[in-house]
């Protein structure tokens, strides 16, 4: 008897996978317009963005809220996946480490109106804090653990206080031409470095 289960199960799967690519492609159109434009940018331009009809969006992210919850989980997860990746490709521990912080100072500084959307009244919001600390801090915690078991780097940095130290450092980034965040979040992870 054939097996008519195992090509729909092969289609099926094969839509899963194009819906995933294609609901990945939009929040990665939505995050450009938000870099952009802010969290306020008009649909249709992030649509346009995507090559979809305003349609496809609102079906798959019914409110700018559920959007924006999107794009920021999105964005995180595509940070804390980085993590691992780095202490593999990367050179060394301090190295993989200061790679990680560029990219999660590019995570802070692009969140244009995002701050604003996060303090709104919208319990959409209520708990991306907490997402973002419990898949982003162990990421941290990780890579310095690293560097320090390798002797880079002092032992006594905890990945909450860098981490807002960092976002500290970000406040205020590209309102200020004499300011450059990243070049101030350099010099704090070289200053984490042991030298003898």
């Amino acid at each position: 008897m054939p097996d008519t289960d195992s090509g729909s199960g092969a289609s099926a799967s094969r839509k899963r996978a194009d819906a995933r690519r294609n609901e990945q492609s939009l929040l990665d159109a939505a995050g450009a317009a938000f870099l952009a434009s802010g969290v306020n940018v008009p649909v249709r331009d992030i649509a346009a963005r995507a090559g979809v009809g305003v349609g496809t969006i609102y079906r798959h992210f019914p409110t700018r809220a559920d959007l924006i919850v999107a794009v920021y989980r999105h964005q995180v997860e595509a940070c804390a996946e980085a993590g691992p990746a780095l202490l593999r490709t990367s050179g060394t521990p301090h190295t993989a480490l200061a790679r990680w912080i560029d990219l999660f100072v590019d995570f802070l500084v692009t969140k244009h109106g995002l701050a604003e959307a996060l303090q709104s009244d919208d319990a959409t919001f209520e708990t991306l804090h907490a997402y973002f600390l419990n898949r982003l801090v162990p990421v941290c915690t990780r890579l310095l653990d690293a560097a320090a078991t390798a002797g880079e780097i002092r032992p006594d940095v905890e990945a909450y206080e860098l981490m807002r130290g960092v976002g500290n450092l970000c406040i205020g980034a590209g309102r200020d031409p004499r300011y450059d965040a990243r070049r101030m979040v350099g010099l704090l992870i070289a200053g984490l470095r042991l030298h003898w």
